[in-house]
């Protein structure tokens, strides 16, 4: 049995630079949007962020995580 997914963009355009910020470990709501259901950190052919951002992105999610604000995997989630 194969099984096929279909792979989803979320955007074309990098919502950083739209938005006009920067990714902010302390923003937690922004960088959930950026994450899995397991926490992984998306990439960029799938968020639609671009390379400067994506990089300040990755971080913005190791300091949230050192500082507690994000789980590391869904079995430590809050």
């Amino acid at each position: 049995m194969i099984r096929t997914y279909k792979r989803q963009r979320i955007a074309d355009y990098c919502g950083f630079c739209k938005e006009g910020i920067t990714p902010d470990y302390k923003d937690v709501v922004h960088l959930r949007r950026y994450l899995t259901e397991r926490y992984l950190v998306l990439p960029r052919r799938y968020s639609g962020v671009c390379a400067k951002h994506q990089r300040k992105l990755t971080q913005a999610v190791k300091n949230a995580r050192q500082m507690a604000l994000i789980p590391y995997t869904d079995v430590h989630a809050l």
